[in-house]
């Protein structure tokens, strides 16, 4: 059983993390939350600790900034997109059990006020920003560290936010030089 209170956006998507752990759920209800849904998570996180776990589209990442901008602490979840399509549609309902496993064996823990590792020069020289494939590049980058796809300013805060290391930058920046991305 994970101790943590999972987030996601619905019922199909609670349906989904039961197939594939033994975990209790919040559901948004979408994008537009609730207050008496942001107070259940704030509880939650202050009892047994939240891992926020939203679709990988616009939808998700909004959640997930609302969620986090209001109950600090929460760990966060990441599914990359290609694992959560099914038929054109994207969301945590379509990923497979062991996806969903890998994910939430991924987890990252926020630590605001945590001095950057990576800047944006080493993003510049990476090619993740002001390049012609950083989207791309981005994207990739975002599945091997588990933190998700992000726009070049979003990347710069979750690096910094997630503690991710100068070694696991590079390690993550060889194995996409080394498949061509």
């Amino acid at each position: 059983m994970i101790k943590e209170v999972i987030v996601v956006e619905g019922r199909d998507d609670t349906v989904a993390i039961k197939r594939a752990v033994e975990a209790d759920t919040i559901e948004t209800g979408g994008s537009a939350i609730g207050e008496t849904v942001l107070k259940k998570i704030a509880i939650a996180q202050e009892r047994r600790g939240v891992i926020i776990f939203t679709d990988p589209d616009h939808a998700g990442e909004r959640i997930r900034k609302i969620v986090a901008a209001r109950v600090p602490g929460c760990k966060h979840a990441f599914l990359p997109e290609a694992e959560a399509t099914k038929r054109g549609d994207i969301g945590v309902e379509n990923a497979s059990p062991e996806a969903i496993r890998t994910a939430l064996s991924r987890v990252h823990s926020e630590a605001p006020g945590i001095e950057a590792a990576i800047d944006m020069e080493d993003l510049i020289h990476a090619g993740l920003i002001v390049h012609p494939q950083a989207a791309a590049r981005r994207k990739a980058l975002g599945e091997l560290l588990g933190i998700g796809y992000c726009n070049g300013k979003q990347l710069y805060k979750r690096l910094s936010v997630f503690r991710i290391s100068r070694e696991e930058f590079a390690a993550a920046l060889a194995e996409l030089e080394s498949k061509g991305v």
